[in-house]
């Protein structure tokens, strides 16, 4: 293959990823707009935002890049219900680590604002939500990363190349929409928002 023919491939394989991972990021926006009230119940939330959201990019693009070291390599069979041993270990090991995360980015949001003496929610309604938001929101990465890089390799495709925008656009759509989801489930528990 010449370079030129290389990139087409690239840009081929790559523009429908990206083109969604606009509308996700802005549909992500739209839900943080929403969120004001949310916002301002739980003091200390917003700076919470960030450290989730990344997180979910780091663990779960970790993932998708071993489950496509393993299709490149032979190592893994692309099925839809993986029934190896080393992917179920990825799948919960990644589930483990962006919940513990999660909690650790809580841990640090609180005490930095301390620190700072700004006004911020309890420790363990903080603590809730980003458990809750973790749980549901990796649970739902874990199904869709393992799902387009099976699918996308069984089609042709480079694994490689959809994990990227993929993680990035259900990471924040998932993140932001759980996120929410779990400061209303925290504060309906009657959690104090600070």
């Amino acid at each position: 293959m010449s370079v030129r023919e290389v990139a087409v491939e690239a840009y081929r394989e790559a523009l429908p990823a990206l083109a969604a991972s606009v509308v996700g990021g802005l549909f992500a926006g739209v839900v943080l707009g929403g969120m004001r009230a949310e916002l301002r119940e739980v003091q200390g939330l917003l700076v919470l935002v960030p450290a989730l959201l990344a997180t979910r990019g780091n663990v779960y693009g970790s993932l998708g890049a071993r489950l496509a070291s393993g299709l490149h390599q032979g190592l893994v069979e692309p099925s839809f219900v993986p029934d190896d041993d080393r992917v179920w270990a990825a799948i919960v090991a990644s589930l483990a680590n962006g919940i513990l995360a999660s909690l650790f980015a809580s841990l640090v949001a609180f005490s930095v604002l301390r620190l700072l003496s700004d006004p911020v929610a309890p420790l363990p309604t903080l603590v809730a939500i980003a458990f809750i938001a973790g749980l549901l929101s990796g649970s739902a990465l874990t199904v869709a990363v393992v799902l387009v890089v099976f699918a996308g390799y069984r089609r042709g495709n480079n694994p490689d190349t959809l994990v990227g925008p993929l993680v990035t656009t259900t990471g924040d759509v998932f993140g932001i929409s759980f996120l929410l989801l779990a400061v209303r489930i925290v504060l309906g528990f009657g959690f104090g928002g600070g």
